[in-house]
């Protein structure tokens, strides 16, 4: 078993290079394909712990569904942020590499190399 997973996005090129990153050294990652295994709020609260991160900095402004949402117009709490990442998993910025209680967001792949 892993000790390293990755929140891996296959259609985004940072996300593909991380995963290549890895393997190019030797690290065969759990994969999980967070739009499709979205972690739940404990565990998105858990990882935002591990990058020392708030809701609002793991979040992809860019994408339509924030501004659909009009996340930045809303006063809105950590948990209900959390929830909102849940249930718009393409709101979370990709990709995140978890190991031994740290993480790390390739952007750019090198990132994760901190926490190797």
């Amino acid at each position: 078993m892993t000790d390293v997973i990755i929140y891996h996005n296959p259609r985004c090129s940072k996300s593909r290079q991380t995963l290549k990153l890895l393997r190019e050294r030797g690290i065969e990652p759990r994969i999980v394909p967070y739009l499709k295994e979205t972690p739940d709020v404990d565990e998105l609260a858990r990882i935002l712990g591990m990058l020392e991160m708030n809701p609002f900095q793991l979040m992809r402004s860019g994408e339509e569904e924030y501004q659909q949402l009009r996340v930045e117009e809303k006063k809105t709490k950590h948990d209900e942020l959390l929830k909102l990442m849940v249930r718009h998993p393409i709101l979370i910025e990709r990709p995140i590499v978890v190991k031994d209680g740290k993480a790390r967001i390739g952007r750019p792949p090198e990132a994760v190399l901190e926490i190797l």
